[in-house]
């Protein structure tokens, strides 16, 4: 497998636009940007003119705390033209990977009947290795090229195609957490564990399989992933919460409040919790490391528990208002309130395999929650979309830390737009200024427009 990192600094002089925070967005123009071997970002400087980037460059080594690269004034400069930027990577904080193939299908079934017919039966397809393969490769390569730098994906219950699916990651360097699915009942006989001891000893496998594949986790990770407490009875809840204490280092993620249904039937089968927040939080996994998909429908007591326990939201609204009985989560709400919150595709919920697309349908439903509530949840902005699309997802999956931005000392995770590259993109005319020309690429952009994609520094975009 070749190197997850670049061999060589990557030096980049033009246009850079990412978030400081929800409301902020910060376009920095005559930008010079140094990356090292190891693809961390090692100096950002803003306002230095073309002319003035070889004596930058000549003066950096003695710039205290900055790595001594030698022959770095020699090196390639990339310098984008006009209309050509970086963003930091899209981060899709919820993607069930075995669904790549069945997005678009399904559309109007309450979400018990589609997933009993529609998604069960091609999740079990998973069982055959060279299928996951395949498709993985497949689904894997497909968001790359949409710009997905990071994926917290959900794999089937298949074991061993869930270490299928963090290999394909590995080997093409996305950066993603990988889960075994746990579901042990409330699905086909053909398509659920065993019991409940076989869904717990798969998921320890799988957890030291992908900690073997890549010991210090700089591009997969495990995740724990109990599909949703329908497809869980109190011991394999118990089991997974045992798994998550004995591993403080490895993120949760399940499903949340995701239609009337699904509540419905949770306290049917859990009749001792008031809400879903209780029942998470009594089996340990309702905490800063957890994500919890789609959050359409929580009390109020459960939105303060959110925010309480530093719990993150993925929320997802292409497939959220596509299926039937879904709908848009309170996305204003959770910022106003400082909770995380990030995007994702939600992969065969959805139609979609674009972060773009789920931006801008977050930034729609959520002026339709604005007409629903009144005015009390007022609608998003595009810089508040952009954030959810990158720094706020990267805060949903606990690696902000480490990417989101262009601050020194984060990995350069990093998408390189040529906005002048013809497609669905609303024409760049020579008067636009570049606030109008990154609106456009946010509002009317396609992976076209996505012409590199840097995971470490290094280039991945086939």
């Amino acid at each position: 497998m070749s190197s997850t990192t670049a061999s060589t600094p990557l030096i980049f002089h033009g246009t850079f636009i990412h978030s400081n925070n929800p409301q902020e967005v910060e376009i920095i123009q005559n930008g010079l940007l140094v990356i090292s071997p190891e693809g961390k970002i090692i100096l950002l400087q803003r306002n230095i003119p073309r002319a003035d980037v070889q004596t930058t460059l000549t003066d950096i080594p003695k710039i205290p705390k900055i790595p001594k690269l030698p022959h770095l004034p020699s090196l390639p400069i990339r310098f984008l033209k006009r209309g050509e930027f970086l963003i930091p990577g899209f981060v899709d904080t919820h993607n069930h990977a075995p669904q790549w193939t069945q997005r678009g299908t399904g559309r109007g079934l309450p979400i018990m009947e589609w997933l009993n017919t529609v998604t069960f039966p091609h999740e079990a397809k998973f069982a055959d290795k060279a299928y996951a393969h395949r498709t993985y490769a497949s689904c894997v390569s497909g968001f790359i090229r949409q710009g997905v730098t990071l994926a917290a994906y959900y794999g089937s219950l298949h074991g061993e195609a869930t270490k299928i699916l963090a290999e394909t990651c590995l080997e093409k360097g996305q950066r993603a957490l990988i889960g075994k699915c746990n579901m042990a009942r409330n699905a086909p006989d053909f398509y659920r564990d065993a019991s409940n001891a076989e869904s717990l000893a798969v998921t320890q496998d799988v957890i030291a399989h992908v900690k073997r594949l890549d010991p210090a986790g700089d591009i997969v990770r495990p995740i724990i992933t109990p599909r949703f407490a329908i497809c869980c009875d109190e011991e394999l809840l118990s089991g997974i919460g045992a798994i998550a204490a004995q591993n403080p280092d490895i993120m949760i993620q399940t499903h949340f409040n995701e239609t009337k249904q699904e509540v419905a039937f949770t306290r049917e089968l859990f009749p001792q919790f008031k809400n879903e927040a209780d029942l998470y939080l009594h089996f340990g996994l309702f905490n800063s490391r957890t994500i919890m998909g789609h959050c359409i429908f929580p009390s109020d007591y459960e939105i303060d528990k959110l925010r309480e326990h530093d719990v993150g939201v993925a929320t997802c609204p292409v497939s959220t208002t596509t299926v039937e009985t879904w709908g848009a989560a309170p996305i204003r709400k959770y910022l106003d309130m400082g909770i995380k919150v990030g995007l994702g595709t939600d992969s065969g919920g959805g139609y979609s395999s674009s972060i773009l697309d789920a931006s801008r349908q977050a930034y729609i439903t959520s002026h339709a929650r604005q007409t629903l509530t009144d005015g009390k949840e007022t609608s998003l902005t595009l810089n508040e979309c952009f954030y959810l699309a990158t720094l706020g997802g990267a805060r949903v999956c606990c690696m902000a830390d480490k990417i989101g931005s262009f601050e020194v000392g984060k990995d350069f995770d990093a998408l390189e737009i040529n906005a002048l590259v013809e497609g669905q993109i609303a024409v760049i005319e020579d008067d636009d200024p570049i606030g109008m020309i990154f609106e456009k690429f946010m509002m009317t952009g396609d992976d076209r427009n996505i012409v590199k994609v840097y995971v470490r520094g290094r280039s991945i975009k086939s």
